[in-house]
């Protein structure tokens, strides 16, 4: 009886730290990325590298076709193959954890798990690109209950389309056929970039790379953009009424004053970014990191952000880093299109450089902006109420970001050169 009662308990112990977290997770996507709410978004994710014969032939076509994509990888790869996962950086995809060895988290303590298996790969990681990863996706999608509180620190992925790629006996046809038919609004792909790991064929990689340009090809006539897993649009946060109205009554100066001033979006499929020729009205004269200075009366283009997008993207980020991240990638998406338009537009001719006051603009550095203090006054505070209050509006945490660092939130003055802007985003022939 007490052998008996021993199996019992065993068995419960062993249902709670394996089946019960599955269910969550795979049957109710509980503490589960799972996929995106952005219409027209898909996400391609890649697992199980890098790999020294496929993995370069994946980044070739995704730079060809000027995709981003995220990947999965394993520790032990990174390590034994780290100028792959430099130039993954390099190349803009965002890379995340598939552990350090390929091995089911049902096997593993743990404490096995966390320290041994996602901390030491996003250690090393971390040594070769300088960033450390925040997205983990365990193998075969199995988490063991204690997983869960690796979401203080990573967001698990898993995916909404599988396809069993790493199997040469799907083909290259019927991986393309299947994709084309499971591809929603939103839909994170799971793809695999190597075929050594175990139940894998070692040749599936070459079939997937032959079925993903075609199916590339045909979701672009279907309007579909190609986003990292940390650019897609999440769920709507709950709001409550009084904030609802604010966003309400701010929604409607917004549309006044873009329609009043003429603020157009750099490119309508990414509306972040809009613009509006005017001249400089400041007595400040800007003095860039480039040596270049604009001056009282020379004309500029006016930076402003879509904040109704803004909005979107504040709510449904599960956090500030998140919000920062998606921020800047859409802004370097842009910044070609701008020099584009500064080259090719009559309008844009004379213009000296790029202008705009913000509260968010950590990060713009490494665009080629230079950020400089806004002169005190009226104006200045003016501004800064302003600003705040967007902030409020659009912020993840809202006002709890306001109590956090506020000698941070301050306006700055951004802006680049046209000098800058052609030194960094006209393509070198």
């Amino acid at each position: 009886m007490m052998e008996m009662n021993l199996a019992v308990v065993f068995m419960f112990v062993l249902a709670l730290y394996t089946v019960l977290p599955w269910i969550m997770t795979r049957v109710f996507g509980i503490g589960v990325m799972r996929e995106g709410k952005g219409s027209k978004e898909v996400a391609f994710t890649f697992d199980d590298g890098p790999d020294p014969v496929y993995t370069p032939l994946l980044l070739d076509l995704l730079r060809k076709r000027g995709i981003k994509g995220t990947f999965f990888i394993l520790g032990a790869k990174a390590q034994e193959y780290p100028e792959l996962i430099l130039r993954m950086h390099r190349e803009g995809h965002l890379i995340g954890i598939h552990n350090y060895n390929h091995m089911s988290n049902w096997l593993m303590l743990p404490w096995t798990v966390q320290r041994r298996q996602v901390e030491r790969s996003a250690d090393i990681v971390e040594s070769i690109t300088g960033v450390r990863p925040v997205y983990y996706r365990p193998p075969w999608g199995i988490i063991n209950l204690f997983d869960y509180f690796l979401r203080k620190r990573y967001t698990i992925v898993l995916w909404s389309v599988m396809v069993q790629d790493w199997r040469s006996r799907i083909g290259t046809d019927r991986m393309k056929t299947v994709l084309l038919d499971r591809i929603r609004d939103g839909s994170i792909v799971l793809l695999h970039d190597s075929g050594d790991t175990f139940g894998a064929d070692r040749d599936a990689p070459g079939y997937m790379l032959r079925a993903l340009e075609e199916v590339i090809d045909e979701l672009e006539e279907r309007g579909y953009r190609y986003l990292r897993v940390d650019e897609l649009t999440g769920g709507a946060t709950v709001v409550g009424f009084a904030k609802r109205l604010l966003v309400w009554i701010w929604m409607c100066w917004e549309r006044s004053f873009v329609k009043l001033m003429q603020v157009k979006p750099v490119d309508t499929g990414n509306t972040l970014l809009q613009l509006r020729i005017t001249e400089y009205r400041g007595k400040q004269t800007l003095v860039l990191a480039d040596g270049e200075q604009i001056q009282h009366g020379d004309r500029i283009a006016e930076l402003h952000l879509d904040n109704h997008l803004l909005y979107q993207l504040g709510t449904s980020s599960s956090s500030s880093l998140h919000l920062a991240i998606q921020l800047v990638r859409r802004t370097e998406l842009l910044m070609p299109q701008i020099m584009s338009l500064l080259q090719t537009d009559p309008a844009y001719r004379d213009v000296k450089g790029l202008y705009g006051i913000s509260i968010i603009h950590r990060g713009t550095k490494k665009l080629g902006f230079t950020v400089l203090d806004l002169p005190q006054g009226v104006y200045s505070y003016a501004t800064r109420l302003y600003l705040r209050f967007l902030l409020y509006v659009i912020h993840p945490q809202g006002k709890e970001r306001m109590k956090i660092n506020s000698e941070l939130l301050v306006p700055k003055i951004i802006a680049i050169s046209r000098k800058e802007l052609m030194n960094r985003y006209i393509p070198q022939s």
